[in-house]
């Protein structure tokens, strides 16, 4: 059938399967804009406040369904509004295609109005991106961005789609949806020498990331780890991969990680990594990590094997397939001797705990579990607030924990939540902090008009805590830009916006305030009050080791 570019285009989205599209429109992707206005009935669009909080919301709704997610946006500063959302996923590996309007290809280099490279910008932070210069491209190109985002290790794809190939005309030919690359296990030779060397040690630790989500790995992990009789750990992005309450996991591990975590990581005698990078939130001080440890370390992509930690085995392959070939070679074991020392460091931890009572920020998040489901999706921004998730909020299910982790955003909480929320269809909570939360206040408006449910929890103390922290801890007290003093009415602003909310500043206020925010219709906002001198620990400090690790104020 004879289609323009930009009915091509929607139909080839809807062949591929996409139910859901964040965006914000402008003159040079309007052609697309009016073929979306055709196919309303068979793809959602959703209008955000803002294009840096539409990737924000695909990328949430990508992390929490393990689909591609798909933001649209016209040129100029609407692709450049999408950067900081393309840059997000890719850092932490989120499948997202990234679709950009252009002017006209006559006008390129021009600089025409609203004429931006943005292939040229994103070309460091995405897997691969794309300008269409013909229609006849355009089916195939989309077909293959989907098979890219989510093949291996996933990724953000651009492509950039000037005027007049939205405009033009060619045959279009319906296709099945695409399929990802084949996965494929790591080399033999390697799985069996891996083999050998879990086989010889005598205290394991199981290390796992967000690469066990991506190959649904969790099954085959939580049997090595039984016949190993090892304990687990994660980094951040791995958090939710296994639940919470499993007897062999110790929580996320690194500066901010579980004490008990960090400790069996460091004292372990072979680390078994999975689908996870030794980046340095994870290491400290490399010369001194893990310096007695073998690394068995096994990702799909194998430019992380000794990127930054020289392995003893780096196996690349696909995680499911490659244990799956080595569960048969692993002899199972018992380790009383191991599972004492474990259990002393849970002890340790327990006793550094804050187990105060009052608004404290653990209280306040266990608070908050009380109240979750078990498919609740809990998305965070960026700072302490996110630390504090990351340590206390318990999880049940996979693609539950939805936060910026390589980049570190702060903003990317209320764009996530809400796509979080529409891919799963499941109340989502926002955890966020006065700081970060000012920065994407404005998809409040996103929330209100599609009466998403999010119930946005925002730990307010009037400073950016995180920096304020290292300011505390090793700046001298030097509170630089740190206090924000700002007379923000965070309620009365959700009001305003069409929300509603409640201040509270007692856990049994909390408690109530989160009843009344589960049971509403739409967005609903509780602000707690907090100190602003409150820590996030345990830590480690910049360029320190497990030696030097602060677990209490004033060590």
């Amino acid at each position: 059938m004879l289609l323009s570019g930009a009915d091509i285009l929607v139909r080839t989205l809807i062949e591929q399967g996409c139910k859901t599209i964040f965006g914000y429109p402008g003159g040079q992707i309007i052609h697309v804009y009016d073929s979306l206005y055709k196919y309303q009935d068979e793809i959602t669009h959703i209008l955000t406040a803002h294009e840096q909080g539409a990737a924000h919301a695909a990328d949430g709704y990508a992390r929490a369904t393990g689909e591609v997610g798909v933001v649209f946006a016209t040129s100029g500063p609407g692709a450049t509004n999408l950067v900081t959302g393309i840059a997000t996923a890719y850092l932490d590996s989120v499948p997202m295609i990234a679709i950009t309007g252009n002017v006209p290809g006559a006008q390129i280099g021009t600089d025409s109005f609203q004429e931006i490279d943005i292939t040229g910008i994103t070309l460091p932070i995405t897997k691969h991106n794309y300008f269409v210069s013909s229609v006849e491209q355009l089916a195939d190109t989309i077909r293959e961005a989907y098979v890219l985002a989510s093949s291996g290790r996933p990724g953000p794809v651009l492509i950039d789609i000037p005027k007049n190939v939205q405009i033009a005309k060619c045959e279009y030919e319906p296709m099945p949806p695409v399929q990802k690359e084949e996965k494929y296990a790591a080399k033999d030779i390697r799985i069996t020498e891996a083999a050998a060397c879990i086989n010889g040690c005598e205290r394991p630790f199981i290390y796992f990331g967000g690469g066990l989500t991506v190959s649904d790995a969790a099954e085959e992990m939580l049997k090595l780890a039984e016949i190993i009789d090892a304990p687990v750990g994660c980094s951040m992005m791995g958090l939710s991969g296994v639940p919470t309450d499993h007897p062999r996991f110790l929580g996320m591990q690194g500066m901010h990680g579980h004490y008990a975590s960090s400790m069996a990581m460091h004292h372990a005698d072979c680390i078994i990594a999975l689908g996870v990078r030794f980046n340095d939130r994870v290491t400290g001080n490399r010369a001194k990590f893990a310096v007695g440890a073998k690394i068995v370390h096994i990702d799909v992509d194998g430019a992380e094997l000794c990127k930054t930690v020289t392995a003893t085995h780096g196996l690349r392959g696909d995680l499911k397939l490659t244990l799956q070939k080595l569960l048969p070679l692993i002899r199972k074991v018992e380790r009383p001797a191991w599972q004492e020392t474990i259990n002393r460091f849970r002890t340790e931890e327990d006793a550094t705990l804050d187990h105060r009572e009052g608004m404290t920020p653990r209280n306040v998040l266990l608070t908050l579990n009380k109240h979750l489901g078990e498919n609740t999706p809990v998305a965070t921004d960026v700072g302490q607030h996110q630390m504090w998730a990351a340590q206390t909020v318990k999880f049940c299910k996979n693609r539950r924990f939805i936060s910026s982790g390589g980049l570190g955003t702060m903003g990317f909480g209320l764009g996530a939540a809400i796509g979080a929320q529409m891919g799963t269809g499941e109340r989502t909570v926002l955890v966020t902090g006065d700081g970060s939360f000012g920065m994407c206040l404005n998809e409040m408006a996103t929330a209100v008009t599609n009466k998403t449910p999010v119930v946005i929890l925002l730990l307010n103390n009037g400073v950016l805590g995180m920096v304020r922290q290292w300011q505390n801890l090793f700046f001298d007290k030097h509170f630089s830009q740190t206090v924000l003093d700002r007379k923000t009415d965070f309620v009365a602003l959700a009001r305003a916006f069409g929300a509603d909310g409640v201040t509270v500043t007692t856990p049994e206020a909390l408690d109530k305030a989160l009843d009344v925010a589960f049971k509403t219709d739409g967005p609903y906002l509780v602000e707690c009050i907090i100190d602003k001198d409150e820590f996030v620990l345990p830590m480690l400090p910049p360029g320190g080791s497990m030696d030097d690790i602060i677990v209490k104020v004033g060590d």
